[in-house]
């Protein structure tokens, strides 16, 4: 008989797994208690996927039980702040996770611990992706689990108020970039395909919104993972929406999205709705009883108290023009601003206000991508302080008449040739991710080495933590920088920067860790 030590759990002392204890101190092997006994490994797994890499799992289903070890103690905070404001629910039973008093898992020599492994291998296998095709969950790296793909088919239940494409856009897209969307109804049920760029979004989609009421007490989501693996949109109307072809027809006798009429969401009944959020246009979902809140990361949406607002779905959600504010006025640029917002959608004009400097407005593209933008740099650090994104009520930013004095703080952008959503159906829209310390880099010229590019980085000062080049295609590489703030600069400062041989370095952020 083996024994365990207070830093090791590996099954065998029965005294480790009593099911109420007083509170540990944070560790990377979490507690999970009142767990039903029909309960998969992967469904267990799937508790700690949004939070980062699932490293080791230890079920013990005559106690009701489980240990759930994170790759990082980090992320494992993270993931016991969160369900702490929300409680998980696992087969439609509440199920309570707390740090463990052990510090590792060793399952080496247990029985019974081939399904864990395999489930943990093929989870693993879907988040991490398939790097040499540029991070997609596809392809025989990457191999998606059975019966998962990035489409999802969504069937809302008790529809007590109208639910319009926009409403599941914004719903869904807190998880992932949304590729594209067809509503329909089929057995006198609302019903949608969703597809995400990646089958990870779909996965922690599914997870946390199957069984959620967009408004109290109705509009139920039911999510499942459709058997197509893609989409294909002809129209893009109130019926069907492909978010990387803006240029698509709206179809003979369909619709299109008139702005005027508040695009569905200012329907009489959700105007009036008592479950609307704030100004009476924002649906709200909520989560339990109890309520969630949700931490800023990787695909989910801002901790509000209580339960998750849908920002942006007032009327004003229909501009594209963004109110950028907490502006560090003596380092900004509208160029910085370019480059940045850039990176979510074509920025067409960029005006820093000429007697409050701290303050920008940003005109994109389209609303959906102000949308983007605004989902994913909001919170985020630039020169030291941490910027602010709204929708502005301006619905285009004016360009200063001729004699007016303007210092350069208005810009036109919308003939640059630095825009990275021009083409339709780019796969750059299948690139979008939130901002991280790791940058992706791409169109290196084979005479650039990785000396070459780790000085470019640390010459302005930046901290180069780590470097890879792509293993299939030496034109792309990850850099891995000390910190958020400073990758978001060296993005800024670097992309199309000159490399030689007509080759322009091109940065993003990355989805990946080195």
């Amino acid at each position: 008989m083996s024994t365990s030590t207070p830093s090791t759990a590996n099954g065998n002392d029965s005294r480790q797994f009593k099911g109420d204890r007083s509170p540990c101190g944070p560790s990377r092997v979490l507690h999970v208690r009142k767990v039903p006994i029909e309960v998969s490994e992967a469904e267990l797994i799937s508790l700690g996927v949004p939070f980062g890499r699932v490293t080791n799992l230890l079920m013990l289903k005559g106690k009701n039980q489980a240990f759930i070890e994170m790759a990082s103690e980090e992320a494992a905070i993270t993931m016991v702040n969160y369900y702490t404001t929300a409680t998980p629910h696992v087969r439609n039973q509440p199920v309570y996770i707390q740090y463990s008093n052990h510090r590792e898992l060793k399952t080496d020599n247990l029985p019974n611990q081939g399904r864990a492994q395999a489930a943990l291998q093929a989870v693993n296998a879907v988040h991490s992706g398939n790097m040499a095709l540029g991070g997609s969950a596809s392809g025989s790296d990457g191999a998606l689990m059975p019966g998962q793909s990035p489409v999802l088919r969504i069937i809302v239940e008790n529809l007590f108020y109208p639910v319009s494409l926009e409403v599941l856009h914004q719903i869904f897209s807190k998880f992932g970039t949304v590729l594209k969307i067809i509503t329909f109804t089929k057995n006198n049920q609302f019903q949608a395909l969703l597809q995400y760029a990646d089958a990870m979004n779909a996965h922690h989609a599914k997870v946390t919104l199957d069984g959620q009421n967009i408004y109290n007490a109705c509009c139920t989501l039911r999510v499942e993972f459709s058997k197509l693996t893609s989409l294909n949109v002809k129209y893009n109307n109130d019926k069907s929406r492909d978010f990387t072809r803006l240029d698509l027809p709206s179809g003979d006798g369909q619709p299109t999205m008139d702005p005027a009429m508040s695009a569905a969401f200012g329907a009489p009944g959700i105007i009036s709705s008592p479950y609307a959020g704030a100004a009476g246009f924002c649906p709200t979902i909520g989560f339990s009883q109890a309520g969630l809140s949700m931490h800023t990361m990787a695909g989910m949406g801002p901790l509000v108290s209580g339960r998750m607002t849908l920002h942006g779905m007032a009327p004003t959600a229909v501009h594209s023009v963004l109110l950028v504010s907490n502006l560090n006025p003596d380092s900004i640029s509208p160029h910085e601003l370019f480059i940045l917002f850039g990176v979510y959608g074509d920025v067409h004009r960029v005006k820093i206000l000429f007697n409050k400097k701290e303050n920008a407005l940003i005109q994109m593209a389209d609303a959906t991508q102000a949308q983007l933008a605004m989902s994913h740099l909001n919170g985020q650090r630039l020169h030291g302080k941490v910027i602010r994104v709204t929708i502005s009520k301006h619905q285009t930013v004016q360009l200063p008449r001729e004699g007016q004095e303007d210092q350069g703080l208005t810009k036109d952008f919308s003939g640059s040739p630095l825009h990275r959503f021009k083409k339709p159906g780019s796969k750059n829209f299948q690139n979008i991710f939130p901002p991280s310390a790791t940058l992706h880099l791409s169109n290196i010229p084979p005479s650039v080495t990785e000396d070459v590019l780790k000085d470019l980085f640390s010459g302005p000062g930046y901290t180069v933590k780590a470097f890879k080049f792509f293993q299939k295609d030496r034109k792309m590489a990850l850099i891995q920088l000390g910190s958020v703030e400073e990758a978001i600069q060296a993005l800024i400062d670097l992309h199309n920067h000159d490399l030689g041989e007509n080759h322009h370095l091109r940065v993003s952020f990355s989805k990946s860790t080195i």
